[in-house]
């Protein structure tokens, strides 16, 4: 973090702009600032590490828009107001670049226009695990003041979330599935497509005497479904004059993948705050820059992605009614723990440890392992500029359970609250049951149990218990808040994704998962998110 003293004159946005820093960082660093317009001269202002001045900044060959990458074509949001959609989709992260994925391979070279529309701005064109010299001030992070759902952040970049995400890609299992409001067999075709979409692999750890050795001892303990974890990571060698340097996977392969089959319009720096109907259907999408500009894109189709947070507080700032609207909200209840596994027993070359145990009928959470050469290996290169000798190296382990969908939890907006752009703020209302502690405790003991049968004890750091209870959303998987379903009274959107009641209004993400089992649900996002582009390509025509 660095500190710059403002000029005479100088304000929130101004610093915005010459930094360029999105508004929405600069407000999460400097929170006893009250507004982007307040004078600020004499005042520290804290900055992000990686900062580059309006002097340096490279002028972007795809348009009149700046940044300091410019890797991808952008257009204004002014320029966007000009033109008429068939799509747009706002939010760039799973579902968002799910979508857009689909609607190119099916739509190819036709007439049909799509815009997105993504609220933070271009920060790396890759996943974090991509990249030797990440760094976490990279990327934008949004911090939210929520007592009872502490643990939350949102990642305001484009790619959001899949730039970070931790890449492990199990399906729900199919006795879960039965609960959905989507044939079980619709969905494994469908898990099918997003699999390979973003290249699931279970081979990742192939060869590593690390993982092959601690799988048999969790087998040989009673762990009979501990199993190589689904990793997203293309292993596909170099041929053909092909490089695959792009291993591990994010959102931003959906959108290059995308503009290759069709073009389409991206305004970045662009918070979507209200939707707009005609007849009752959807019309346009209202947009908000940093400095205070707002502008109306309209559409004909409107697919909101932009999280389980977001989409109910467009929803609700729209006027848009649903009994269910940011409701059910959900997120995994969360433990973890640590230990370090001596490395007399193994080879010089430990290999990477990735390990799942899924969740089953009896067990209603997941058990992750991994080790110091998994997915989380950026974490020990910030760490360490050259890989030492170690006698010992730290495992980790974690615990996902199940979580009840039930109404009281909740996101609403705000009466007194607004944010920078005048737009209400979200609180939330959220609390685990009986049911989710238990099944918690349950996790908790079962981690222990694995963590004895791979000879890793469990140890407490810096003053932290052994397992670490993580608050409520600290998981990152919030969702259910745009449930689907078939009731209007106890869900918002139907099986494919629409908004009750609204032609053309659409979401995909986390938010419209009807039931959040144990696993992680990245994948089924992607999976669901394809469906939903399959049935707006049915509405719409080819």
């Amino acid at each position: 973090m660095r500190i710059y003293v403002a000029k005479d004159g100088d304000t929130l946005s101004r610093i915005a702009e010459q930094f360029n820093i999105t508004i929405e960082s600069l407000l999460s660093l400097n929170a006893q600032i009250g507004s982007p317009g307040q004078l600020l001269s004499g005042e520290p202002i804290y900055l992000p590490t990686h900062t580059m001045s309006r002097e340096y900044r490279t002028a972007s060959p795809f348009g009149n828009l700046q940044c300091p990458v410019p890797w991808f074509p952008t257009m204004p949001p002014e320029e966007m107001e000009k033109n008429e959609y068939d799509v747009i989709i706002v939010g760039t992260g799973a579902g968002g670049g799910a979508v857009l994925w689909r609607l190119c391979e099916q739509w190819g070279a036709n007439g049909k226009r799509i815009g997105v529309v993504e609220a933070g701005d271009l920060t790396a064109p890759t996943h974090a695990a991509n990249l030797p010299y990440f760094n976490a001030d990279l990327y934008t992070y949004t911090g939210q003041s929520h007592p009872q759902f502490p643990g939350t952040r949102q990642v305001i970049a484009f790619g959001g979330r899949t730039l970070l995400w931790g890449l492990i890609s199990p399906r729900v299992p199919d006795f879960a599935l039965a609960e959905w409001p989507v044939p079980v067999n619709e969905m494994k075709a469908y898990y099918n497509i997003a699999e390979k979409l973003m290249s699931v692999t279970q081979n990742f750890q192939n060869n590593s005497s690390l993982q092959e050795m601690l799988l048999g001892r969790l087998q040989n303990h009673g762990f009979l479904e501990a199993q190589y974890a689904p990793i997203a990571a293309d292993l596909t060698p170099t041929k053909y004059g092909v490089v695959h340097s792009n291993v591990f996977f994010s959102s931003i392969q959906c959108f290059a993948s995308g503009i290759y089959r069709r073009p389409f319009d991206l305004a970045v720096r662009s918070r979507a705050v209200q939707v707009y109907l005609e007849n009752g259907r959807a019309a346009g999408v209202r947009v908000m820059q940093p400095d205070g500009k707002s502008y109306v894109i309209r559409s004909k189709t409107i697919v909101l992605s932009a999280g389980a947070l977001e989409n109910p507080r467009i929803l609700l700032n729209s006027g848009i009614e649903g009994r269910a609207i940011g409701h059910y909200l959900t997120g995994h209840t969360y433990v973890r723990a640590r230990g370090k596994i001596e490395t007399k027993d193994f080879p010089d070359m430990l290999g990477t440890l990735d390990i799942l145990i899924p969740q089953t009928q009896d067990r209603p959470f997941q058990i992750q392992i991994d080790g110091p050469y998994g997915p989380d290996w950026f974490v020990m290169y910030q760490q360490y500029k050259e890989r030492p000798f170690r006698d010992d190296w730290e495992i980790t382990l974690y615990g996902f359970g199940k979580t009840q969908s039930r109404y009281e939890n909740r996101v609403a907006i705000d009466p007194l609250r607004r944010d920078q752009y005048g737009i209400p703020l979200i609180q939330i209302d959220f609390s685990y049951s009986d049911q989710d502690l238990e099944i918690r405790r349950q996790a908790a003991n079962t981690l222990q149990q694995a963590a004895a049968a791979i000879g890793v004890p469990i140890v407490a750091q810096e003053g932290e218990p052994a397992i670490q209870v993580v608050p409520p959303g600290g998981d990152q998987h919030e969702s259910g808040t745009c449930r689907m379903g078939h009731d209007p009274d106890t869900s918002t959107t139907n099986p494919y994704g629409q908004v009750h009641g609204v032609p053309g209004l659409y979401a995909a993400d986390l938010s419209v998962l009807p039931t959040l089992n144990a696993a992680n649900p990245t994948l089924s996002v992607v999976a669901l998110a394809i469906r939903t582009a399959d049935y707006i390509v049915s509405q719409n025509g080819s």
